[in-house]
């Protein structure tokens, strides 16, 4: 049989490692879903600056071609 000091001591260092590992299970969850809404708010403004370029690309093409069947 242990003496209650170190029961006592056994109790904590288990309690510590489940808590502990709770913690560390929510903090990088927590971080994850931060990541991944960044990363989704740098996808969606990439792809309006993408389709900002279309448009001018398109516009430019369709001015050029105004342009040239003019001559």
């Amino acid at each position: 049989m242990t003496a209650p000091s170190q029961r006592w001591g056994y109790i904590r260092i288990m309690s510590g490692t489940i808590i502990g590992g709770i913690l560390g299970f929510y903090v990088m969850h927590r971080m994850e879903i931060r990541y991944k809404e960044k990363m989704n708010e740098r996808l969606r403004k990439y792809e309006d600056e993408l389709k900002r370029r279309m448009k001018r690309e398109e516009t430019l093409n369709e001015f050029e071609i105004e342009e040239s069947s003019k001559f």
